[in-house]
């Protein structure tokens, strides 16, 4: 019982992560200008520089998702 308890956790939880993911996504490839435009004026850093920057943490979200949400949940799918 605890086990299915467990995959469905991991599992809503995949799903709420990956959300965010495609979110967090589309908000840098559609509306670019508008965080542009605040990092810019917060950190002063170049363009290039912030769009370094956001393929960096969209790449570490994505493997922090697969790491701690997606593989613990096919783990306790096959152990019930």
């Amino acid at each position: 019982m605890i086990t299915s308890q467990f995959a469905e956790f991991f599992g809503w939880m995949s799903v709420i992560n990956i959300f965010l993911l495609f979110f967090s996504t589309f908000m840098v490839v559609r509306f670019r200008e508008v965080p542009l435009k605040i990092h810019n004026k917060l950190f002063s850093i170049s363009e290039k520089d912030l769009l370094k920057a956001y393929f960096t943490y969209l790449a570490r979200f994505k493997v922090l998702i697969i790491t701690f949400n997606i593989v613990p949940y096919f783990a306790l799918k096959l152990m019930a």
